[in-house]
């Protein structure tokens, strides 16, 4: 079953990848990275509750004494991490800020050695390594490169963040549903992101006409709604569903093909292509998801430490 595990949080990197190409092509309908930030949580929110409430009405059941979780969860796990990324690349080059933020794997992992005690494969370790390796490639880190000292604190709060997406998404008992989480998490974060993103000034006109970009033209509706559904719904939903199998270390791990998948996507929707860096950094990312995902075949002895809770099944 881990081979099904992999290919969930291989479908969440794949979903995620869409963001950033037809954030592009909502940003060429006139909708600033805030507003689309917006209508992406509000959208996936109340899609993802509606369905809940007809299909499954007790995965909307918040426990009193996990409010606070809730909370958490919408702030840091999903609003925090959009909006520190998106403040951090107006001080950094994108590719700078997109190599920071994923660190995440690294920084799940040395959470999940010092802080919960938990003794690690060496693959985990190793894993998490080569994957943010291959992203400095990929992002050409030696180009251009701007140190601005109050970009890197937000890429990395980013970063940071994004790691307690991963942890947080695995830590929840049983007394909460996945589903329930998600989809309220999105709600909470368009409420975070609402004063800050004044979706009151977005011109909705924009999503009866279309959008070109790379020589592309796809109706705006079309566009959003593929953000929210796929790009968000979907990616969350496995997303949470693998690390939930996989555990926090290697999901983390797992997810740096998001970049990957971003980068073709862009390369077949956005005209951008990839140069051989690109191409060289993706194999080396992909062996450093591929590294880490053994690390769920291989524990270690549980008479020495806790072991990293694999495949469900």
């Amino acid at each position: 079953m881990r081979a099904v595990s992999l290919g969930i949080a291989g479908l969440s990197a794949l979903c995620f990848g869409f963001s950033g190409t037809m954030a592009k092509f909502l940003g060429q309908a006139g909708l600033s990275p805030l507003e689309a930030a917006w209508v992406r949580m509000a959208g996936a929110g109340v899609l993802l509750l509606l369905l809940l409430a007809v299909v499954r009405p007790r995965a909307l059941r918040i426990p009193r004494d996990r409010l606070g979780f809730f909370a958490a969860y919408a702030v840091v796990a999903v609003a925090a991490v959009q909006c520190l990324f998106f403040l951090a690349i107006t001080r950094l080059p994108v590719g700078v800020a997109l190599l920071v933020e994923y660190t995440s794997p690294v920084l799940v992992v040395v959470w999940v050695r010092f802080v919960r005690h938990v003794r690690l494969p060496r693959s985990a370790y190793l894993g998490a390594v080569v994957a943010v390796a291959g992203l400095a490639v990929v992002v050409e880190i030696w180009d251009g490169v701007r140190l601005d000292a109050l970009g890197i604190v937000l890429a990395l709060l980013a970063a940071a963040c994004g790691a307690g997406y991963f942890l947080m998404s695995e830590s929840f008992g049983d007394d909460v549903d996945a589903l329930g989480l998600i989809g309220w998490g999105l709600i909470g974060s368009a409420v975070v992101l609402t004063p800050i993103s004044a979706p009151w000034r977005i011109d909705w006109a924009a999503f009866g006409g279309v959008a070109t970009v790379g020589g592309h033209t796809l109706p705006v509706a079309v566009v959003a709604a593929w953000l929210v559904a796929v790009a968000t719904v979907i990616a969350y939903v496995t997303g949470v569903t693998a690390v939930r199998r996989l555990s926090a270390a290697v999901g983390a791990t797992v997810a740096s093909v998001e970049v990957i998948a971003g980068a073709v996507i862009a390369w077949v929707l956005a005209g951008e292509r990839l140069g051989p860096a690109q191409i060289g950094g993706g194999v080396v990312v992909l062996a450093g998801a591929l590294l880490a995902q053994t690390a769920t075949a291989r524990p270690a002895p549980r008479a020495e430490t806790v072991v990293l809770e694999t495949a469900r099944g």
